[in-house]
């Protein structure tokens, strides 16, 4: 009896032994091939978008383990990273190659003449019809076995030992050692049979290598976040049933939602050109709308979003724009071209006309001089309107140098007093001046044009037998200049254009008045230059105070 259980228990020992190792090697062996294409796959894609965007020479830059391998459609050799690409014979036969032309990729196996060596081919066709192929050479399953003949001996000894000695207590000293297997704290277990130590080990590394991950894709989301909500630019993510995936804190700003979103995109906007614009970039087009809310205009960009394989639109990637400034920005450069364009041409025609008249002679002496006051007139508005002009344009250009250096206020504002006092003398307007010397830091033609405009609006829109005070003033840190007149105001609802270009509160007076309309936006730029602020108080009626606001020199 006792023998017939020793060769029983002998040979299942052999024949479990046996299936043992074969199914494992088998399995190894299919589970590396696998994975081996699998990372060929993932290495080719890596490559391919390296390639789209920098292009060939991007090859020369990697640095890699595997062989890669560029080939034309046709089967010609353009790159190959372990070989000379014109000494390589054609390789549109290529199992691989074929299947690449045919369906986008394609892998194949070729074993070597011993078969101890195998080499695994991933090919991929790229956007331009190029092949991306890329390989490596390993162990066959014969070479992986031959390496495990030793450990197969050992594990094969260890287990006719425990079928003869231990074949009562198996079921016992099996199931009771990993019913107590920790697999929540591997280093805790204690390795019973050294059958286990692999196990644990393999169990173990890949805790660590699944920690690693999280850790890492928390770090990117982290990184991620950090981007996206400090970006200006609305950024919403969705899946391809609409739903919302991803957003930062400027698409719930231009979105005008208060709430976290959840749920479908479809919620946040519900008028057609919205729903449209999200089933044709979930259908794989990329689309863009404007918005319109609470009087400001954003734009929508749509881009979808494809799986590994591009083919399959698994959701889309939305930007939101805010373009309000923008479309102002260019509704002022036409309604400034506009305005430049009617206020050259106005002295221009009536110098044109008066010259016209005068070409045909015969007129008396007093009216040729007064077409030649009137052309004089016209021509003196003309260039003063260019140069206004001018001295916006060198404030507006951003790469224009100038020279600074320290002035006194007090002087600047006497001097452009004395340059307006024959105009007030003739509306009888009485011109004052106090205050005290401060001394700023900026450009000295600049700031006198700024004072000039101030006090020449002063005389302007005075009252005959009016006045004006102009006062300088000095804190710890600001020098400040106001010029006080007793005109004719200005009313509420227009005291925050007067700074714009060419805008006029009262057109007809303005244009009985004289002046380009550009005064103020000069003041204005001119403050912007120096980091001056501006304040305007204003009565209809009463007058106007206007006051600049410098720093004081250090």
């Amino acid at each position: 009896m006792s023998h017939k259980i020793f060769k029983s228990t002998f040979w299942v020992s052999i024949v479990i032994f046996v299936l043992t190792m074969g199914v494992t090697a088998a399995l190894l062996f299919s589970f590396l091939e696998s994975r081996t294409l699998d990372e060929l796959r993932e290495e080719a894609n890596i490559l391919s978008y390296g390639i789209e965007a920098q292009g060939q020479e991007y090859l020369n830059r990697i640095n890699t383990d595997r062989r890669v391998t560029l080939i034309r459609r046709d089967g010609t050799v353009l790159y190959d990273n372990e070989a000379d690409p014109s000494t390589m014979e054609n390789h549109s036969n290529r199992e691989e190659v074929e299947e690449a032309v045919k369906s986008g990729s394609g892998h194949s196996i070729r074993k070597s003449e011993t078969m101890m060596r195998e080499t695994i081919y991933f090919a991929q066709k790229l956007d331009d019809g190029t092949i991306l192929r890329v390989a490596v050479t390993q162990d066959s399953i014969w070479a992986i076995l031959a390496k495990l003949i030793r450990p197969a001996v050992i594990l094969f000894m260890a287990t006719v030992l425990l079928s003869l000695f231990l074949s009562n207590m198996v079921t016992k000293n099996i199931l009771s050692p990993l019913n107590r297997l920790d697999l929540d704290h591997l280093d805790n277990n204690d390795v019973v049979y050294d059958e286990l130590a692999p196990l644990l080990n393999r169990l173990q590394t890949q805790q660590e290598t699944i920690r690693k991950q999280l850790n890492s894709a928390k770090q990117r989301q982290e990184e991620f976040n950090l981007i996206t909500e400090n970006m200006s630019e609305g950024f919403l993510v969705i899946d391809k049933n609409t739903d919302i995936l991803s957003w930062n804190p400027s698409a719930l700003r231009l979105l005008g939602m208060t709430d976290e979103p959840s749920g479908s995109v479809l919620r946040l906007n519900r008028t057609r050109d919205f729903r449209e614009t999200i089933f044709k970039v979930l259908s794989g087009k990329k689309e863009e709308l404007t918005l319109q809310r609470e009087n400001r205009t954003y734009k929508l960009i749509a881009n979808p979003a494809y799986d590994d394989n591009q083919e399959e639109v698994i959701g889309a990637v939305f930007v939101i724009l805010d373009e309000t400034e923008s479309i102002k920005r260019e509704n002022f450069r036409r309604e400034f071209t506009a305005n430049v364009s009617h206020e050259l041409k106005t002295p221009l025609t009536s110098i044109s006309g008066f010259a016209e008249l005068m070409m045909g002679g015969g007129m008396p002496e007093e009216t040729v001089m007064d077409f030649s006051k009137s052309i004089y007139d016209e021509a003196s508005r003309l260039i003063s309107l260019v140069n206004d002009i001018i001295n916006l344009s060198s404030l507006d250009d951003e790469n224009m140098e100038f020279d600074w250096e320290m002035i006194d206020l007090y002087q600047i504002v006497s001097e452009e007093i004395s340059h307006v006092q024959a105009a007030a003398d003739k509306k009888d307007v009485k011109i004052r001046l106090s205050g005290v010397h401060g001394n700023i830091t900026g450009v000295r033609r600049i700031v006198s044009e700024m004072i000039y405009n101030l006090c020449d609006n002063a005389v302007k829109y005075n009252r005959e037998h009016g006045s004006i005070d102009v006062n300088i003033a000095t804190t710890t840190n600001h020098v400040i200049v106001s010029v006080q007149d007793t005109g004719i105001g200005i009313p509420e609802a227009d005291q925050s254009r007067i700074f714009e270009r060419f805008y006029r509160v009262d057109k007809s007076h303005s244009k009985a008045v004289g002046g380009t309309g550009l005064g103020l936006s000069i003041v204005k730029h001119g403050a912007q230059l120096h980091n001056a602020q501006i304040k305007v108080s204003s009565k209809l009626d009463k007058g106007t105070t206007i006051t600049l606001r410098f720093r004081k020199h250090a």
